[in-house]
């Protein structure tokens, strides 16, 4: 029974599209493609809901090429045993006789090896790699195609999409495949009833490859009814961090407005809506102050809007209005911690983790010593959320923004700090009790690309902030760190997370330093940021800044992942960290340079988001020195070129683009840089100081 779904495949191909692959498959688990498992050398213990978090047992999982056992008797856990060396495989779920794929790679990727989708001809989709594939694993949903479907050759390789795609509205087709020492990149494939989508207006907010994301702070962007201003307007709370008014009607009237429709934002995170305390906390000594919870992320109640921000049905009409504007909104979540004036806390003071470590320390922001039990500070204890007493009830208040609000997922803070055991009953719960929704979560945490994705599965979040891309690019521009650093953070990301992951590239956010003060010099990277905003006015510097915001922003609309903007950064709102980083947002009066910055952020959005290459595209490096990084981004035989200038003076660059793309392809420039082919075949730009380029086809 488990191999009827591949033996009947030979026999579907040959149907067209009246013929289905898979004719039957379970009820839950292929709505959206699963993280693929990445295996090292030797046993791998992996858990079931991490790819099916629906699925809480199994029948069996098997696999054509891999040796597995069983860790658990109902295979909720398991051990892979992969062997040395590169190679792309599956791994079958199998429940009630029928089954779901998982891919399952090994190896590394190495440089200068790729594919490319090249076309397509019928149903039939054509890749070319840099080298013969050895192995080749495709999948339609999260069903594994018969090896009938591929057809390999010395320049790569033929899939043929199933009949199954055909009338089934939007899918994915995704390849893996190997070579005898190296992976190639993964390639995705959006279909509409079985055919690639070739047109970008063909897609929506549903396609998260598709999104860009902007961030705001509910108290900081506009106010919408002073009715409900509530600030403290005490001698202890300066005016810098107590409310100035921002609310949830304000953020509907600026999309309805039309402000984000030009700018060209796909989905909002709004800052966390949970009820804050009503009176002040914490301590800054220089100069003295204490902080109203203008911010959101020391929730008293984590079910009740704070009345500050609005009203339930003021949260409502913003999700009606952002939904009919074709938009998504995440809304802020805080798992970690709950003020000491919380109810809850009040009720069970032995939900926290202890404050005082063996050695008599208090346990207080030791982010990396202690990540899953320091305490943010002493008003806001870190609850202990690997007792299941505590995750039970925490996982479901989060439920209930989901259950209650037609919200489109979340923006979690501080991940790393969260046990795992959270973030999958979390995934588990929401897929289980809403499967027809489509909710798309991303996290916050810093460290390494194996930490950061030790969280993203199919089972726990989808993505996170790419913080090692930001950080290093903002070496790149402010310190005169190599561009090829920041090639090979990049190609981390990449291994890391896949080559179409959804991981956040930012320009900046509410805990960081703005980046046009960095850029242009009013900031030293080397100072107190957070004093620096206390002690001066920070303005924007030098204008220089404005270019390598550009250069930031560009990059971020050109990579893999989602490009997310801090508001205020499309234009380059200047400032130091929290909380100068959080002045009230500006929609007007703009200085020259910034009006021109919002219109070239805005240009590079519709840039990206009316280019298939831009979205779904496969990239690879064309050319790389310690100031110039040039890369193409293919999808279904369509090029884009990006060249980044990270220097202080204009440079002229050559490269050879891959496969027979030099040939009769009609190229334009979308920022004015020259460009040209030479007559050996060879691409040259002419690029500007601190300056980019965007090279695509036309029609």
């Amino acid at each position: 029974m488990k191999r009827f779904v591949l033996v009947l495949a030979v026999a579907a191909l040959a149907c067209g599209c009246r013929g289905r692959v898979f004719p039957e498959l379970p009820a839950a688990g292929n709505a959206q493609p699963v993280v693929p498992a990445l295996l090292r050398a030797g046993d791998n213990r992996l858990m079931l809901t991490d790819y099916f978090p629906q699925w809480e047992r199994a029948d069996s999982i098997t696999s054509a090429t891999l040796r597995i056992a069983a860790a658990a008797e109902d295979w909720s856990q398991f051990v892979v045993a992969a062997p040395e060396g590169a190679f792309a495989a599956t791994f079958e779920a199998w429940t009630g006789g029928r089954c779901l794929s998982v891919a399952a790679l090994g190896g590394v990727r190495e440089e200068g090896t790729w594919a490319f989708s090249e076309g397509c001809s019928g149903r039939r989709i054509r890749v070319s790699t840099s080298r013969a594939p050895r192995q080749v694993v495709a999948l339609w949903q999260n069903c594994r195609l018969p090896e009938q479907s591929v057809v390999l050759s010395d320049e790569g390789l033929t899939v043929t999409v199933p009949g199954d795609a055909c009338g089934a509205g939007r899918s994915w087709l995704r390849i893996f495949a190997a070579a005898d020492s190296a992976r190639f990149n993964d390639l995705l494939v959006p279909l509409e009833n079985g055919v690639p989508v070739c047109d970008a207006a063909r897609l929506t907010r549903r396609d998260r490859q598709a999104q860009v994301l902007y961030s705001l702070m509910i108290d900081r962007f506009q106010n919408g009814d002073p009715s409900n201003d509530r600030p403290l307007k005490r001698p202890d709370v300066l005016p810098q961090v107590d409310y100035q008014g921002g609310d949830l009607r304000g953020i509907a009237q600026r999309i309805e407005s039309g402000f984000f429709d030009s700018l060209g934002a796909t989905t909002l995170w709004i800052s966390p809506v949970t009820q804050n305390p009503r009176d002040a906390w914490g301590l800054n000594r220089e100069p003295f102050t204490r902080f109203s919870g203008y911010h959101g992320y020391w929730p008293i109640y984590t079910t009740r809007v704070d009345e500050r921000f609005g009203t339930d049905e003021d949260l409502r009409a913003l999700l009606s209005t952002a939904h009919a504007h074709g938009m998504n909104v995440i809304l802020d979540y805080v798992a970690n911690h709950l003020h000491i004036h919380s109810p809850v806390l009040q009720a069970h003071p032995d939900w926290v983790t202890p404050l005082y470590l063996p050695d008599g320390r208090k346990n207080l922001e030791l982010w990396d010593e202690e990540r899953l039990t320091t305490w943010f500070d002493e008003h806001i204890p870190s609850l202990d959320l690997e007792r299941p007493e505590v995750c039970g009830p925490m996982t479901d208040s989060a439920l209930y923004w989901v259950a209650e609000f037609d919200l489109d997922g979340f923006r979690h803070d501080a991940c790393k700090h969260i046990p795992e055991n959270y973030w999958r009953m979390l995934t588990r719960k929401m897929k289980q009790r809403f499967p027809d929704r489509d909710l798309w979560q991303i996290g916050e945490t810093y460290g390494s690309p194996e930490l950061i994705g030790s969280y993203v599965r199919s089972g726990m979040i989808d993505a996170q902030f790419d913080f090692n891309v930001y950080h290093t690019a903002l070496d790149v521009l402010v310190r005169g760190r190599s561009v090829r650093d920041l090639a090979r953070t990049v190609d981390e990301s990449l291994a890391a997370y896949g080559a179409h992951h959804t991981m956040g590239n930012i320009t900046g956010n509410h805990d960081k330093a703005r980046l046009i003060s960095l850029a242009g010099g009013a900031l030293s990277p080397d100072e107190d940021h957070k004093a620096a905003g206390w002690t001066r006015r920070v303005d924007a510097g030098d204008s220089i800044g404005y270019r390598k915001l550009a250069l930031i922003q560009a990059l971020n609309c050109t990579l893999p992942g989602v490009p997310c903007i801090y508001q205020g950064d499309e234009y380059g709102e200047p400032g130091a960290n929290d909380p100068d980083n959080r002045r009230m947002m500006r929609f007007d009066g703009y200085s020259p340079r910034e009006q021109a910055q919002r219109e070239l952020t805005c240009a590079l959005i519709r840039l990206r988001r009316t280019s298939m290459p831009l979205l779904y595209g496969d990239m690879t490096t064309l050319a790389l020195t310690d100031e110039v990084w040039v890369f193409a981004r293919v999808y279904m035989g369509r090029i884009a070129v990006v060249a980044l200038n990270t220097s202080g003076r204009p440079q002229s660059v050559e490269c050879i683009l891959p496969g027979g793309f030099a040939e009769n392809r009609k190229l334009k420039a979308n920022f004015g840089a020259g460009f040209g082919f030479q007559p050996d075949g060879r691409l040259r730009m002419e690029l500007p100081a601190a300056g980019f380029e965007i090279l695509t086809e036309t029609k």
